[in-house]
C-alpha cells in the first residue's frame, strides 16, 4: 500500500528504544444524508502542529481518565460498562470508549449526541442555549473535566446507544506516539452543523465517502490510512439509516484489530496490513 504517512506531520520513534504503550482513543465517523442520493460524513483537518498535521481525519481523541468514571453510567444512555467491555473483549473500562467518543466529538466538531430528559435528541432550541454549548466547549477543550456537570445542569444523558462500533486500529510501532482507537459510526443530529474548534482542527467539511477518496487519489485531500479503510467501509450506502441497520448488525467478536507495519525496502517505505503478504514476516 502507498505510505499513508506522506504529507502529514507525525513523529517516527527511536528505532533503537522499545515501541511505546499504545494509549486508549476512540473516534466517530459522523453521517448525515446528502441533499443528493447517498451520505455524507465529517471530516476535521488538523492543525500543523498537532499529530498528523495536515491530514483531514474524523472526530476523536486519547480516552481521558473522567470518561471511565463509575457514576458515567448515570448520565448514560445505553448499555452498562460490563456490557461495553463485553462487545470490546475487554474485561472493565468499555463505557470509557463511547463517553470519550461522544465527548470529542463536541469537542473537536461542536455536536454533541446526547438527549434531553424527555427523550428526544439534543438540538440548540435558541441563541442562549446555543452559547451555554459553546462556552460548556470552551471549557472542555481547556482541559475542564465538566462534562458530568453539563448533563446535570442541562437535564441531558449522552446518548451512546446511537453510536455503532465500526473497528479497531492500532498505531503502527514506527510512530512515537501510539494509539489503541476504537471507531464509531453515528447519525449526526439533524439541527447542529459542525464546526471545527479553530485549535487541534483548522478547517472541516462535509463530503461524500467516496468523494473523499477520490480527492485522495488524486492529491487534493491528505488522509491517513485508517481514515482511507474506514471511508472505504461506508461507501456505496444510499441513506444513513441503511448504513446504520447494517453496522450495527455486524457481530463485535468479528471485528479485527488492525495494526499497520511499516519498513524500508530498497529505500522506500513499504507498509502492510493484517492478511497482506509478508505481513507476519515483519
Amino acid at each position: 500500500m502507498k505510505n499513508p504517512l506522506q504529507g502529514a506531520n507525525t513523529q517516527m520513534a527511536d528505532p533503537n528504544e522499545a515501541p511505546t504503550v499504545p494509549q486508549a482513543a476512540a473516534t466517530v465517523l459522523l453521517v448525515r444524508d446528502s441533499s443528493e442520493e447517498g451520505i455524507e460524513v465529517f471530516l476535521v483537518e488538523r492543525a500543523s502542529k498537532a499529530n498528523f498535521g495536515g491530514a483531514f481525519v474524523f472526530p476523536g481523541g486519547k480516552v481521558d481518565a473522567e470518561d471511565g468514571l463509575g457514576q458515567m453510567e448515570t448520565i448514560s444512555t445505553g448499555a452498562s460498562d460490563q456490557e461495553f467491555s463485553s462487545i470490546l473483549g475487554e474485561e472493565r473500562g468499555g463505557l470509557a470508549y463511547w463517553i470519550a467518543c461522544i465527548r470529542e466529538c463536541f469537542e473537536e466538531a461542536g455536536i454533541l449526541i446526547a438527549y434531553k430528559d424527555d427523550g428526544s435528541v439534543f438540538n440548540p432550541s435558541d441563541a442562549d442555549e446555543r452559547k451555554r454549548f459553546v462556552e460548556y466547549r470552551n471549557r472542555l477543550n481547556a482541559g475542564e473535566p465538566v462534562l458530568e456537570d453539563m448533563c446535570k445542569q442541562e437535564g441531558l444523558t449522552l446518548a451512546t446507544d446511537r453510536l455503532a462500533y465500526l473497528a479497531h486500529w492500532i498505531t503502527p510501532k514506527i510512530e512515537k506516539r501510539r494509539y489503541t482507537t476504537r471507531f464509531f459510526v453515528a447519525i449526526s443530529p439533524s439541527g447542529q452543523e459542525g464546526l471545527h474548534d479553530g485549535s487541534e482542527s483548522v478547517n472541516s467539511l462535509w463530503i461524500k465517502p467516496e468523494e473523499a477518496l477520490r480527492k485522495q487519489e488524486e492529491g487534493e485531500l491528505l488522509l491517513i490510512m485508517p481514515t482511507i479503510k474506514n471511508l472505504q467501509s461506508i461507501c456505496g450506502y444510499s441513506n444513513v439509516e441503511q448504513l446504520l441497520k447494517d453496522k450495527s448488525s455486524i457481530d463485535p467478536t468479528t471485528i479485527p484489530t488492525i495494526e499497520p507495519k511499516f519498513f524500508m525496502e530498497d529505500g522506500k517505505m513499504v507498509g502492510l496490513l493484517p492478511g497482506d503478504k509478508g505481513y507476519e514476516e515483519h
